[in-house]
This record gives C-alpha cells, sequence and structure tokens, in this order.
C-alpha cells in the first residue's frame, strides 16, 4: 500500500502520546489511532513537527512508527524521517517501509537558501532512502526558513519520480497552489497529490484552489474530514459554515510557542489521548490559556455537538 499521487481526504497529523514522567504512552497511540479511523481518515502522519520527533531516539521513533501502522493495517501511514543527516534518515526510513509505512516526509533542513541548494538536496536525499520509496516535499516555510517556490518544487517532483505529495503549509500560499495545479493542466507538471497544514487554518479555500484534502493536528481532525467531504460534494457554504465555527479555536491553536500544548489539551479534553504532556523542552498552557480554551470550546458547542460532549456530566469542566 504504497503512497502515490491519487492521495487524497485527509491525513491526520498524530502528536506522540506521552506519560507525566515522558515515557511515550503506547495505549494513548492505539486509542488515537482507533480515533482516526473511526472518524474518517483517509491516512495518518506520523513523526511529525507535531509528533515532538526531535525528542525521540532513534529506537524510540522506529517504535512510535510501528505501533501506529500495526494499529491500522488498512490506512496508509507517512512517516517523517526528516534528519540532520542522511545516515539517520535512511535508517528511519528502511525501519519505517518495513512495518509497512505507505511513504515518508522530508522536510528541508534550514541552511539551505539557494534553489539548486533545495534541488541538490532533495535529490541526495532520494540516493540515501532509495528512489523506491514513495516521499512526500514538505514545505513550511514559517518553521524551516527555506523558501520553495513552485518551480522548485516542480524540478524536484520531475527529477525525483518517488515524489508523489507536497504537504502545502506555505502562508500565504493559494497563489502556490494556483499555480502547481496548472502546470497540471498545461502538462508541464505530473500529477502531484498536496494535502494542506498549518492546522488547517486557509483549509476552506485551499480546498477551492485544487488541493487534495488536509494533512494537520487541529484537535478536532473529525472536523477536517467534514469539511472535505462537503467541498467534494459541492456544499461550499455549508463547509464554510463548519469551517467558521472552529475557526477561533484554530486561530489560538497557531500561537507559537503554545500551539502543540493546546492540541493536546484539546485531545486530552476529548479523550483522544490519556494526557497532554509533552516531553521536555516544552511550553505549557497557564490557567488562564486553558480558561481561554475552556471558553472557546463551550462557544464552539453551540453549533457542534462535538464539542459540546465536552460538557456533560461525564467529562470534566
Amino acid at each position: 500500500m504504497k503512497l502515490d499521487a491519487t492521495a487524497a481526504g485527509v491525513y491526520p497529523i498524530a502528536p506522540t502520546p506521552f506519560e507525566a514522567d515522558g515515557r511515550i504512552d503506547m495505549e494513548s497511540i492505539d486509542a488515537l489511532t482507533d480515533f482516526y479511523v473511526g472518524c474518517g481518515s483517509t491516512g495518518m502522519t506520523v513523526l511529525g513537527v507535531m509528533g515532538e520527533a526531535p525528542k525521540l531516539d532513534g529506537a524510540e521513533a522506529v517504535a512510535v512508527a510501528t505501533r501506529f501502522i500495526r494499529r491500522a493495517p488498512g490506512l496508509p501511514v507517512i512517516v517523517g524521517v526528516s534528519a540532520p543527516g542522511f545516515a539517520a534518515m535512511r535508517a528511519l526510513a528502511l525501519a519505517a517501509m518495513e512495518a509497512g509505512a505507505a511513504g515518508v516526509m522530508i522536510a528541508p533542513p534550514n541552511t539551505l537558501r539557494t534553489d539548486d541548494q533545495i534541488i541538490t538536496y532533495y535529490r541526495q536525499a532520494v540516493e540515501a532512502i532509495g528512489a523506491d520509496i514513495p516521499f512526500v516535499i514538505q514545505d513550511y516555510p514559517l518553521n524551516f526558513t527555506v523558501v520553495m517556490t513552485p518551480g522548485v518544487i516542480r524540478r524536484i517532483v520531475e527529477a525525483q519520480p518517488s515524489c508523489v505529495m507536497l504537504k502545502h503549509e506555505d502562508w500565504p500560499g493559494l497563489e502556490k497552489i494556483s499555480t502547481l495545479r496548472q502546470w497540471q493542466a498545461e502538462g508541464t507538471l505530473r500529477p502531484l497529490s498536496i494535502l494542506c497544514g498549518n492546522g488547517g487554518l486557509f483549509l476552506d479555500f485551499e480546498l477551492a484552489r485544487g488541493a487534495d484534502g488536509a494533512m494537520t493536528g487541529y484537535a478536532f481532525p473529525d472536523m477536517l474530514v467534514d469539511v472535505v467531504r462537503m467541498a467534494r460534494a459541492g456544499q461550499r457554504d455549508a463547509a464554510h459554515d463548519l469551517f467558521d465555527a472552529h475557526l477561533p479555536l484554530l486561530r489560538y491553536e497557531q500561537q507559537p510557542g503554545i500551539g502543540l500544548a493546546v492540541r493536546k489539551y484539546v485531545m486530552a479534553r476529548r479523550g483522544l489521548i490519556r494526557s497532554d504532556a509533552q516531553r521536555a523542552p516544552a511550553g505549557g498552557l497557564s490557567a488562564i490559556a486553558k480558561a481561554e480554551v475552556e471558553f472557546l470550546l463551550r462557544r464552539l458547542a453551540r453549533t457542534d455537538s462535538r464539542a459540546g460532549l465536552l460538557f456533560t456530566d461525564h467529562h470534566p469542566r
């Protein structure tokens, strides 16, 4: 079940659940995977930025990826393998594919500045992991400080047949999607799956521009599934109405430094993971911040029953 350019829908970026003492919470991995499958996710991505991958050693990374993959044998799983060096990248990529991963995701190191440097890096990455492993370009200039123009992406895609997907997280980036899809329509770019991140903050218009779906870690991935489904069905207003109801929480979750803390807090409130613990170094939520998140959840509950379930007698307040 290898990844290809037809991939579409929602591939949630999974957090790595931890116990309060920093141990990996394998039982929460199982529960989270079951939730992703049950809510209609078409795939899953692990060991991304949200997965706190740099805080895991090599053996832990393989163990986490393997647990996710084997819990959902019918779901394609993409494994983030970005690493400072190609030896570590190759080791994780091969181990992930051996465990049953559908493909891998590679982010550029923040030392790259010129177009040729970026293109050379991806050529060398493919040489390291093997041209038989499908890979995803992670284009996230706000985090990695590496700017990839549409032209650079096209050169990578054309030079590396194993590149089958772009994880689009440029901001603003709607014109980039339009440009790539126009080139595809003209026949100057081969088919390429485009899934979008940035917390889903622009998903409503990214879909209209030609994106195939979402690959992000918002704490309500089931909402993302619904928005993509409605957009595909031509129910644009309904998709926007649901999306708009979540925008205040989406915005709050986008704060640099505490975004992951917000996501894990809400996911723990929803019962998707047992604890909102992160491994150090980590930014936590103050009591005031938690109160603000609770306020947003209560407002969201007015229009989305999934948030309303948090305020029944069976859930903590």
